[in-house]
């Protein structure tokens, strides 16, 4: 078989932006990806003409590249959505982001001077080292508060306790705020400083995310890119510094494709796992020590024309299994095929394998609604018909130990001159999707020959969608 010069793996944004740059440029590209349907993660399953997400996924971003990239894509199929998504504690809806003033006065006066109390103290005496989540939220906002609005959903998503997470998590993820300048403000004493608000609208296509990539791989293809579907990348050979073919399986067999340029958006552990000859033993161990946190969504379509008014929230209700329901219709009318319709996805967060990941769907389905009825957002009754997604390895975890196995594997992945990882998982980073895009996008410049890294992208781990008169946003 003829070599490619790219070959890439995975269909995903990240893999999929980068099929899409190459092929305007000119350049001959491969995909391989093994589900049957491009998209990853930002994939829109439909099921009966019900569509869902996983995870939700919003289109906003300060790189005025990707969007201009979303835009040629999909022009006319854009929708503008008013941003709404609440945290949901003790029967009662709560702003997110966290507007520590308003959650003090809406916990009552008990709680808030608890809350207060926690904060004053740690504000004097913070704990140190700051090297945990559980620390790093709780020198900010003070224990109470951090047990009330962070440890339980943080605990679900992770499923490991907050006080075993990085920091470096929170200070990704979580926004610069200070419950003490809420308060000043809120009283028209502050310094002037105002909390940062996160974007009041998004754009989001008409038929879920899934309509961009499936988009972004027609145009590919059009301009010549192969796509392969089913195509399961199970061995990546390579010699004396290069990568020079990848082998993957399909229902025809296996087949190997010689590589000019390899673009790899595969969880970096499975790459380190199916390299040949095998990495170092170093490496492989540090790659074994990377773990990937799993979601399956059980979604509900019910006889009833509204739910709630958010587009997701947050379930920081220790009652019930769910980590985050996703209201589908709020995201756009056409996630459904009939407006007295709904539907309300149930998001759980698993390990690849465990007792969850591995329960029938008949039970899933009990559970669901037995997490609907707790939360009074529905009667059982009404529910009409359930469908269940898994998506196996959605979420790296930054456990205390990732930055040392990381840094292993980039510095031995490094050597590969004509290797470059990109997106989510092929960098073992939690990037957003307009993060993902730009390292794809500098993947392919940097093999193109320009110095540029994709590795640089959001290195400062800021969580970017503050409003900023930069942006116009």
């Amino acid at each position: 078989m003829n070599q490619r010069d790219f070959v890439i793996v995975g269909a995903g944004p990240a893999g999929l932006s980068a099929a899409h740059e190459l092929s305007k440029r000119g350049h001959d590209c491969l995909v391989l990806e093994q589900d049957g349907q491009v998209g990853g993660l930002s994939k829109t399953v439909n099921h009966r003409g019900y569509r869902c997400d996983i995870g939700g996924h919003r289109f906003f971003t300060k790189a005025k590249e990707v969007q201009q990239l979303w835009q040629e894509v999909l022009p006319e199929d854009f929708l503008t959505r008013p941003r709404l998504s609440r945290i949901y504690y003790r029967g009662r809806f709560f702003d997110y982001p966290l507007r520590p003033f308003s959650a003090l006065v809406g916990l009552g006066p008990i709680t808030g001077a608890r809350i207060m109390g926690s904060f004053a103290y740690r504000h004097l005496f913070p704990r140190r080292p700051e090297d945990n989540f559980e620390t790093w939220v709780s020198n900010r906002f003070g224990e109470v508060l951090y047990s009330i609005f962070f440890k339980t959903y943080t605990e679900k998503v992770w499923g490991i306790p907050g006080s075993q997470i990085s920091a470096d998590w929170a200070a990704q993820r979580i926004r610069n705020l200070s419950l003490g300048r809420a308060v000043l403000n809120a009283l028209g004493i502050g310094g002037g400083g105002k909390v940062a608000s996160l974007i009041e609208e998004f754009q989001y296509p008409r038929h879920g995310p899934g309509q961009m990539y499936e988009a972004m791989a027609d145009q590919a293809q059009r301009r010549g890119a192969s796509i392969q579907l089913h195509h399961e990348v199970t061995r990546v050979n390579h010699s004396a510094g290069k990568v020079v073919s990848a082998v993957a399986g399909s229902a025809g067999g296996e087949v190997e494709y010689p590589v000019g340029n390899l673009i790899s958006s595969m969880p970096l552990t499975e790459l380190v796992f199916r390299l040949s000859p095998q990495a170092p033993s170093e490496v492989v161990a540090a790659a074994r020590s990377l773990r990937y946190r799993s979601i399956l969504t059980v979604n509900l379509v019910l006889r009833q024309e509204h739910v709630v008014p958010d587009t997701w929230v947050y379930l920081h209700a220790p009652e019930v299994q769910a980590g985050r329901i996703q209201l589908y219709k709020n995201w756009s009318p056409e996630m459904v095929p009939d407006a007295a319709m709904n539907t309300v996805g149930f998001e759980y967060f698993v390990w690849e394998g465990d007792s969850m990941w591995n329960r029938p769907d008949d039970q899933l389905r009990e559970m669901a609604m037995a997490d609907l009825r707790s939360l009074g957002l529905g009667d059982p009754a009404v529910v009409e018909d359930c469908f269940v997604v898994r998506y196996a390895k959605a979420y790296p975890v930054y456990d205390l130990t990732y930055q040392g196995p990381l840094k292993a594997i980039r510095d031995y992945l490094g050597r590969f001159s004509n290797v470059v990882c990109v997106g989510r998982y092929g960098q073992f980073r939690y990037n957003n999707m307009d993060h993902s895009i730009m390292t794809a996008l500098l993947g392919v410049r940097r093999l193109l020959g320009e110095s540029v890294d994709p590795w640089a992208v959001n290195a400062d781990a800021e969580y970017l969608e503050e409003k900023s008169s930069n942006t116009g946003s």
